[in-house]
């Protein structure tokens, strides 16, 4: 399963990411490359996130088909490969997984997947299976179709969903109840995330519109960020320690705008060296400045913005850090929160753990 060589293992890093030049990173980083071969092409994916010895990784099948699998794969160094724990079956292709945000080990392993609709699993490591906790419906007769959603990291009974209706909806999850509802948009709703500060959210979407919402005044909305010619904006991730910093995807597009909340409407930056379609962004967990992004030209680069300080003349002239070059188009990724020197990707069917 494994086309990788066997690394020493990392501990937790607890400063930013070392990260050298590109070529030298792309050299060293032969040997710390392992991949699982799934049956199908995978999209949805994501780390655990508890303070476990092991990696695991959830993947989500993308067959145009009514019948989906989800599987749970963990990574065995010693044996140089993944093997999978468990695996579920799911309605229609997941569009987003996403684990609990649990980086202290305080709540069982519960899973989320959006498709239809919103669902909840909790999985049983020791007996390796899954099973639905929560399907989360509006009492509407009409569920229009999920295309994103977030997991609060500091409220972690809140997940917020993202929809083709315009709106964006808040759950209470543990009640399955619906905390809020909102009309965000004037088109359909692409990416949700939530800042760090968990009162603060931002949503994008065909509109080109990036709006920031406050649940303690949602009355109103501010807007971050407009494209030119509405160009839609597809996805978008918030800095994970500074509030003011978050990035975004538009449409079709070979580049990766960032934004600072203090100056709306004015991108910060926009990082240029993808040669083909940028597809996902990922934020380290545990630095202010490193971004990673993937693409259509199928690499993965990871950039570091504190450039930006000693760039003021030029501010789209960044180089990334380091670039990974996989088999074909990268379609998505997931940086671990727990093993912060684990970035993971997908292509077709293969899904990789890249240490960077």
């Amino acid at each position: 399963m494994n086309d990788g060589e066997q690394q020493q293992e990392k501990g937790p890093q607890t400063e930013q990411p070392q990260l050298g030049n590109t070529n030298q990173m792309q050299q060293e980083n032969q040997n710390q490359i392992y991949t699982f071969k799934a049956p199908w092409l995978i999209y949805a994916m994501g780390f655990q996130s508890k303070p476990t010895p092991q990696s695991r990784i959830a993947i989500g099948s993308m067959i145009e088909d009514i019948q989906n699998e989800v599987y749970i794969l963990q990574l065995d160094k010693e044996q140089e490969s993944f093997f999978k724990k468990a695996k579920f079956s799911h309605r229609y292709a997941p569009t987003k997984v996403l684990w609990i945000p649990d980086v202290e080990g305080k709540y069982p392993d519960l899973l989320a997947t959006s498709g239809e609709n919103l669902k909840v699993w909790e999985y049983d490591d020791q007996n390796a299976q899954v099973k639905i906790k929560w399907d989360l419906k509006n009492t509407s007769d009409f569920n229009a179709p999920l295309t994103s959603f977030d997991w609060s990291c500091k409220q972690q009974n809140y997940i917020g969903t993202a929809s083709i209706d315009t709106t964006c909806t808040l759950w209470e999850i543990e009640k399955q109840t619906v905390f809020t509802q909102l009309i965000a948009h004037d088109k359909e709703v692409y990416d949700i995330c939530f800042s760090v500060d968990h009162q603060i959210f931002a949503s994008v979407g065909a509109d080109g519109s990036c709006r920031q919402f406050d649940l303690r005044a949602l009355d109103h909305s501010t807007v971050l960020f407009e494209t030119e010619n509405n160009n839609p904006i597809v996805r978008l991730a918030w800095n994970k320690m500074d509030t003011n910093y978050l990035a975004i995807i538009e449409m079709d597009v070979n580049y990766v705008t960032l934004l600072d909340t203090r100056q709306p409407l004015l991108p910060l930056a926009k990082l240029k060296n993808h040669k083909d379609y940028v597809n996902a962004i990922a934020w380290a967990p545990e630095s202010t400045t490193h971004l990673c992004s993937v693409s259509d030209d199928s690499s993965a680069l990871i950039w570091d913005f504190s450039e930006l300080q000693n760039k003021q003349n030029d501010l789209n002239s960044i180089d990334p850090l380091l670039e990974y070059k996989a088999e074909n188009e990268i379609s998505n990724l997931s940086w671990s929160l727990t093993k912060v020197d684990q970035v993971s990707i997908c292509y077709n069917k293969s899904c990789q753990i890249l240490n960077v």
